[in-house]
């Protein structure tokens, strides 16, 4: 009777994920029907992810059954029907969730699932506005559980718990077993983990293969773990010298400072005893694909287009991550993503790290970051502050604002607000540097009505029309700020953070990475640069062209340097890809590592380069190192 009742809720377990998986399967079966791998056996080591979890679960009535007293029978039996009921209502809930997360982020529930419970306000006013379907798909699919499990459960563990104690603890050594094997899931020397369903050379497969609760948990446990130890255990590991060395061959970094081993002093090409201010406009999720002068959709955004022609257009550039907090680092401090959560969330990272404003408050600057959200979230108030911004302009510093969507203040305020701003620092004779970050291409989509004309055959609350009005803003901004004094001592960088939602079939996603970037000012002559750049080098551009000569440990270089390598560093999730011209290595956790060809914007596998995934696995350890040890300045 025990063992019959404990594989009854292992079975129950195991249906609830296998029919998650069942429809999975069935909606992205087009996505990889086409590789090479056996699509079927995404069903076996689906159960081996799945047989992890139900085990893990099923340790507390294993104990409850087996180790308690008979004299508390009623109580275990109480207490483990609540904790089936609650634990299912749960997997419920994720399972069905796993839905509307796949077709926004093109994974399983991960750290995002996480992170975004600590914004519960804005969480909320998203899921109300965009998933009201799911939202209540679940609800009533838990309340048909609750009913039925509550209707059907008379006294289930009650027979169990009375039988004699000696019997119950004999059992607790062969089913401890196998719930062991069960959690471990594997006889060799390592136990299984997420990377057993990593299976296919086809990203969307291995996605359906894992769990979610699985991928959810794996995500805690991992952001929790960031030693140099633990990233050597899942990346590799590989001479700290040597790294450094290599990382710095890489990014043509020389006479490098013996400490902080990436500042170096970088001259100027346009060098000027009168630098010019910096404003960095940074677009949230503004894909290259929506952008048609750097290779995009036309109609979408003319006038990013028309500004394009009138400044330098980076029409290959990527960016560090697929997170806001990624692209506003890249962006605001010219660092790659380094491992675990990003630098404006970690503890070392919220004082004494360098960034634009740290490098230019000895030269006089006012610093601001301008927001129209609640600057809290992704801890981006504390960072910018504590890292010598001067000021942060949020959602609470608009005064009756006119609109104000789900995630703050509309992008034609802020950019107005922005220019006010300017105006006032230019009349008091101040030069600035500010970094303005954009809302409005957030699910669900708010801005206001009559702005523009609307696109044709979309759907106003969607990707295309949010763009639109972000484009709109830009052309506000600039159209103001050209009547101002200040635009002809000013360099514009205008740049996204990130992609829209990444999707697609290959094991590393490059195309997503890909973001428009236009920098333009009163005397800066109209240019296309189509080599390979990140957000870094788009900083170190805008530095050159103000006519700063500084030491810095930026990580990149300006386009008019002959340090300017071709290359990009990309971090997706927990899995990175350095890309050099057309060849890029990919490291995935505990995975060896892999080279690929980037051609007609896919993957295709290759014959292993070891010097570049060496470089590579480079790159995440001086990234990691620098971070633990405070090297960034």
């Amino acid at each position: 009777n025990l063992f019959k009742k404990l594989f009854k809720y292992y079975l129950l377990l195991i249906t609830l994920f296998f029919i998650g998986r069942v429809f999975l399967f069935s909606i992205y079966f087009d996505n990889f029907i086409t590789t090479d791998a056996n699509i079927w056996l995404s069903f076996l080591y689906g159960l081996k992810m799945d047989t992890i979890v139900a085990s893990m679960l099923l340790i507390i009535p294993t104990i409850s059954l087996t180790l308690l007293p008979s004299f508390l029978a009623k109580h275990i039996d109480a207490f483990l029907k609540y904790y089936f009921l609650v634990v299912i209502s749960i997997l419920i809930y994720i399972e069905i969730a796993t839905f509307p997360f796949m077709a926004q982020y093109d994974c399983r529930p991960n750290y995002l699932f996480v992170e975004y419970l600590e914004y519960p306000k804005e969480v909320f006013d998203m899921i109300l506005a965009d998933y009201k379907l799911p939202l209540l798909l679940a609800f009533i699919t838990i309340a048909a559980f609750v009913r039925i499990y509550l209707k059907t459960h008379k006294n289930d563990f009650l027979e169990v718990t009375q039988q004699p104690y000696i019997k119950r603890v004999i059992w607790f050594l062969p089913i401890g077993l196998l719930i062991f094997i069960g959690i471990r899931s594997s006889f060799g020397h390592r136990p299984a983990n997420i990377s057993d369903a990593m299976y296919s050379s086809n990203r969307v497969l291995n996605e359906v293969t894992k769990n979610s609760i699985y991928s959810i948990g794996y995500a805690i446990y991992s952001a929790k773990k960031h030693s140099n130890k633990d990233i050597a255990k899942r990346y590799g590991k590989i001479d700290l010298n040597e790294a450094i060395s290599r990382v710095q061959k890489r990014l043509e970094i020389t006479d490098a400072d013996k400490k902080y081993i990436l500042s170096r002093f970088e001259k100027s090409n346009f060098e000027s005893s009168n630098t010019k201010n910096i404003v960095i406009l940074i677009e949230e999720s503004m894909g290259y694909q929506f952008v048609k002068a750097v290779g995009g959709e036309d109609g979408i955004t003319p006038n990013l287009n028309k500004l394009a022609s009138e400044g330098i257009t980076f029409t290959n550039l990527y960016s560090n991550g697929t997170r806001s907090v990624r692209g506003l680092a890249g962006l605001s401090a010219g660092n790659f993503s380094i491992p675990g959560k990003g630098v404006i969330k970690r503890n070392k990272s919220q004082s004494d790290y360098f960034t634009i404003a740290k490098l230019l408050k000895p030269l006089g600057y006012h610093t601001s970051f301008i927001y129209g959200g609640e600057s809290r979230f992704d801890n981006m108030k504390g960072w910018y502050l504590g890292n010598s911004f001067d000021e942060v302009i949020d959602k609470e510093k608009f005064e009756n604002p006119s609109f104000v969507g789900t995630w703050g203040v509309c992008d034609e305020e802020v950019v107005l607000r922005a220019n006010e701003e300017f105006k006032k620092l230019h009349r008091n004779g101040k030069k600035f540097a500010s970094v303005i970050f954009s809302t409005t291409n957030h699910t669900p989509f708010d801005f206001p009505d009559g702005k523009f004309e609307l696109i044709d055959g979309v759907e106003k609350k969607s990707v295309k029309n949010a763009i639109k009005y972000a484009d709109f803003a830009i052309g506000r901004f600039i159209e103001e700020a050209k009547k101002e004094a200040y635009y002809k001592d000013t360099v514009f960088v205008i740049a996204a953070d990130h992609n829209v939602r990444v999707y697609g079939n290959d094991i590393f996603p490059v195309e997503m990475f890909q973001i428009p970037g236009v920098i333009l000012g009163g005397d800066i002559d109209a240019k296309v640069y189509n080599g390979i750049s990140t957000q870094p080098d788009v900083l170190a551009t805008a530095l050159d062209l103000a006519g700063i000569s500084a030491t810095t440990p930026i990580m990149g270089h300006s386009i008019f340097s002959d340090k300017k390598q071709n290359l990009s560093l990309m971090q997706f999730n927990d899995s990175y890809a350095l890309r050099v011209d057309d060849k890029v290595a990919v490291i995935r956790p505990r995975m060896k590592p892999l080279t690929l060809k980037y051609e007609n914007k896919h993957l295709n596998e290759i014959e292993h380069d070891d010097e570049l995934e060496k470089d590579l696995l480079s790159f995440i350890t001086v990234l990691n190192h620098i971070y633990q040890n405070r090297l960034y300045r």
